[in-house]
């Protein structure tokens, strides 16, 4: 994003596997790094070409087209975005493409759309290409030519009107084919329209700060959130894993699917353990099935091996397909379900056909190279070809030859010789030092190489028998071509349901995954509904690091409550309290139980998080700057589905201008109406906030012994002001400071405090709005008990003692409005804030003894009273 809305650092986008590799054709002037290994480096390296455009005008509307060469996957997307391109940089950093294509227009002058990328993302690599490479009808050729037939008409219709991402998808396609020399074989490139709704929107700021890929101390810790879950046991879920972590899902019903499906692999232990098993058998299918169906401009040696390879492979994939189908077969969830039909054999039973009638059955993938290269020699059945027959002979003689060489050296040297492999030197002997006695090796062996324990070496006749079994295997390999080549052109035009199952495996990993959590961990299956409340919540990662010490907390939001400003002293667990509710939240919108005894969460569009408080150096971007350009970009991007995290804003500026600035910013969150923590040491921030419709103060627990100059930290979130304002004062006591300097400090501080406490007494304006507050929290907790679980002789005591408490406030709210001073004006409107509240109130309407109406959930008017002297208490108001 552009200066305006927040600082950006290189650190901030390191959480990406992929390297960068440097082309001829970029223009971008930035040096190529090759990223460091983290978390997400089991992730295998994904070549990803991007291109993007947009149109012109206020609200700019922006395509994308994303083609994963590792995947066979095309995924277009057009959105209408803000001037600061927010969702664009957060599809950018979801896909982490490798290179991103411009137009040459967009390189002088400069568009804006560029600069945003550049300055946001710099490690990417750019290139500008030519204007006329983005062609709507080129597109639209594209998808007639590559996509699935089956898919091919529901693609048309969601491009219909797409006219920016289906000029994308040819830019990027024909960038493939000219520049890279690779191309898609007919019918068989996944393409899919994903658009902008449907996902919540993180922007990588929030992504760094709640370590949701990376672990921001040490990149190769596995201590952040994808570290946390990731218990995939295959490529194709861990990428998805990633995928969704980064953009969560908003859509309700595909949530609940997978709540139910994670429930059931979690209560159906045999179940949960034959998935497990048999997901350990597959290799990455989304990269065997790339290689199948990119066709080369050249076939070399190399190729012709690598096709039987990916055979091979191929063969292990539909082989492991059969034990997942079996695994579900008692599977009840709606999701399960699915995937189990999808594994069923009517995908795959054709290709398995095919693979059946030219390979040998007894084939499979190996890891060691030796084993792999004889899988390869042995792959065609014999018979097809009697010359392919003859030289597989002549490759097994030279083996077997090879091996009484070995034997023969050992015996005549009286020497415990090893015979290995290895893919650059092929066979070689191994020697301990421990067997030489000090003695020099015969001279008979050449190419030595002396290591620690052992010494590494061949004979002449080793190397003459190693070069005719490498000619042989290539005689093989080049036979077995031809058959290998006709497999494959068969195999393309059934590929698309392999794709599908692919896709499925993938899922079932990661709902597997979650399965595996929940039953190692103490997680709560999640509701969706308006409230966010969670009993004994413990945040993801702090937890896994310190399990027994950590201590779980509660929370509850509603639209009355939506503002929560929590105060407590330095270490007291305000960071980790606020962090872990965003995290729980994006670990239930992607599917995932939650460390918690009880948890419900409103579906969240929109998480932000300013907890950063590091300066950025390169960008010569101060604490203060960084969190008013981070702010910036909030406020322009929050909507009444948002959720913010603000860990101690205004710190990096002067107390005054701090406290300003945090009063205004608090204000239009408040009226944003979404859901805001707000952790702050400015007591005054949470005393003129605390009279606001939505506004309640929290505190994290701290016991203070003065006697004993000790502190200890409960790490409990409680309702109010923190108790001891003057925390650090106390810390400073167990340091070595002079005492005439903390005495006067303290001296100073009570002076202060009491002059403020003595303003806000004398206030009427605040006092009567204290009075509407009251009421509205008794309409909140009456809508809540009405849809609540208690009923009869519970819900009548606690209606009862609601009355009583509320009738007690009332009154002792009523005595201060009457003591305040109307020429006194209360510290906030110094400020120039205004109370502000959802209700047009006239508050002699409290005092006087007369019936108020307000409006329950069902759109009737409540009768109820406000004193003893006319109650028809509340349980009629209930009622």
């Amino acid at each position: 994003m552009p200066s305006t809305c927040f600082s950006t650092n290189a650190s901030y986008f390191s959480y990406s596997n992929n390297g960068r590799p440097t082309t001829a054709l970029s223009s971008s002037g930035y040096p190529r790094t090759t990223r460091p290994t983290n978390a997400g480096t089991s992730i295998a390296f994904q070549e990803i070409i991007c291109a993007i455009s947009e149109s012109r005008g206020i609200s700019p509307t922006v395509g994308l087209a994303f083609v994963n060469l590792s995947t066979s996957e095309a995924v277009l997307c057009q959105i209408c975005d803000s001037q600061t391109y927010a969702r664009t940089i957060h599809k950018l950093a979801v896909f982490d493409p490798t290179e991103i294509l411009f137009m040459k227009t967009a390189r002088e002058p400069r568009s804006k759309l560029y600069s945003i990328v550049e300055e946001n993302l710099p490690l990417l690599t750019v290139t500008f290409i030519d204007r006329r490479l983005w062609a709507e009808r080129a597109g639209h050729e594209y998808v007639e030519q590559l996509a699935f037939r089956e898919d091919l008409e529901s693609i048309k219709m969601s491009l219909d009107g797409s006219y920016f991402a289906t000029c994308c998808l040819a830019a990027a396609l024909t960038y493939i084919k000219t520049e890279l020399s690779k191309q898609f074989s007919h019918h068989s490139l996944r393409i899919k329209y994903e658009p902008s709704e449907g996902s919540m929107l993180i922007d990588l700021s929030t992504i760094v700060s709640l370590e949701l890929i990376q672990n921001r101390q040490n990149s190769k810790s596995r201590d952040c959130l994808f570290g946390v879950l990731n218990e995939t046991l295959t490529t194709m879920g861990s990428r998805l894993l990633r995928s969704n972590l980064l953009q969560p899902s908003t859509e309700q019903a595909k949530l609940l699917a997978r709540y139910e499906a994670v429930e059931e692999l979690s209560t159906k232990e045999e179940m949960f353990y034959s998935v497990r098993q048999a997901l350990k058998t597959f290799v990455d299918s989304d990269k065997v099935l790339t290689s199948l169906i990119v066709i080369p401009t050249r076939v070399t040696l190399q190729h012709a091996e690598q096709s039987i390879n990916n055979i091979i492979m191929l063969k292990t994939y539909v082989n492991a397909i059969k034990p997942i189908y079996q695994a579900l077969s008692g599977a009840q969830s709606s999701l399960l379900l699915a995937i189990r039909n999808l594994c069923g054999p009517q995908e795959y039973a054709a290709i398995a056909d095919m693979i059946n009638s030219t390979l040998n059955e007894d084939v499979t993938y190996q890891s060691r190279p030796l084993d792999l290269r004889n899988q390869r020699t042995y792959a065609v059945k014999a018979g097809i070809n009697s010359l392919l027959d003859v030289a597989r002979q002549t490759y097994q003689e030279a083996n077997n030859d090879v091996v009484e060489l070995a034997s023969r050296l050992g015996d005549e040297y009286d020497l415990a010789l090893d015979l290995r492999f290895e893919t650059g030197r092929h066979y070689y002997l191994r020697l301990p030092v421990s067997c030489l006695d000090n003695s020099e090796l015969p001279d008979i062996f050449i190419n030595i190489f002396r290591k620690k324990t052992y010494i590494e070496f061949q004979t002449l006749d080793l190397v003459k028998l190693n070069q005719k079994i490498t000619d042989a295997h290539n005689e093989v390999i080049n036979m077995s071509d031809r058959s290998i080549h006709e497999l494959i052109e068969d195999i393309r035009s059934e590929i698309a349901g392999l794709f599908r199952v692919s896709e499925s495996i993938a899922m079932l990993d990661m709902l597997a995954s979650f399965a595996h959590l929940v039953t190692m961990q103490d997680y709560v299956r999640p509701e969706l509904t308006d409230t966010l409340a969670i009993k004994a919540g413990k945040h993801p990662i702090r937890e896994k690091i310190h399990a027994e010490k950590y201590v779980p907390n509660d929370a509850y939001a509603t639209q009355q409550s939506r503002f929560q400003i929590i105060t407590g002293c330095n270490m007291s667990g305000k960071s980790t309290y606020i962090r872990s509710l965003a995290l729980m939240t994006v670990m239930a919108q992607i599917g995932c139980f939650v460390p918690a005894q009880y948890a419900s969460f409103p579906v969240v569009h929109q998480l932000f998080a300013r907890v950063s408080t590091d300066d950025n150096v390169e960008a010569n971007v101060s604490t203060f700057s960084a969190e008013m350009r981070e702010m910036s970009f909030i406020l322009r991007n929050i909507e009444p589905k948002s959720m913010v995290i603000i860990d101690e804003l205004g710190r990096g500026t002067s107390t005054t201008d701090g406290l300003a600035i945090a009063i205004a910013i608090a204000e239009a969150l408040v009226e944003s109406h979404a859901l805001v923590w707000f952790t702050t040491h400015f007591h005054d921030l949470s005393k003129i906030m605390a009279d606001r419709n939505g506004v309640v103060n929290l505190h994290l627990a701290v016991e203070m012994s003065p006697s004993t100059s000790k502190m200890t930290m409960l790490y409990k979130i409680a309702d109010g002001f923190v108790k001891d304002k003057h925390y650090g004062l106390f810390l400073a006591r167990l340091l070595p400071f002079p005492q005439s300097l903390l005495d006067k400090a303290q001296e100073v501080s009570k002076a202060l405090s009491l002059k403020i406490e003595n303003q806000r007494k004398r206030s009427k304006t605040l006092a009567i709005a204290k009075r509407r507050k009251l009421i509205l929290d008794l309409k909140e907790q009456l809508l809540q008990a009405k849809e609540g679980v208690l009923v009869g002789k519970s819900l009548q005591a606690w209606l009862k003692k609601l009355q009583q408490e509320f009738t007690l406030r009332m009154v002792a709210l009523d005595e201060e409005v009457n003591m305040a001073e109307d020429d006194i004006m209360d510290i906030d409107e110094s400020l120039g804030t205004q109370p502000s509240g959802s209700l047009d109130f006239n508050p002699e309407i409290i005092s006087s003894p007369i019936t108020n109406k307000t409006t329950s959930s069902a759109g009737g008017s409540i009768p109820w009273s406000i004193t003893e002297q006319h109650s028809s208490s509340v349980l009629e108001l209930y009622s």
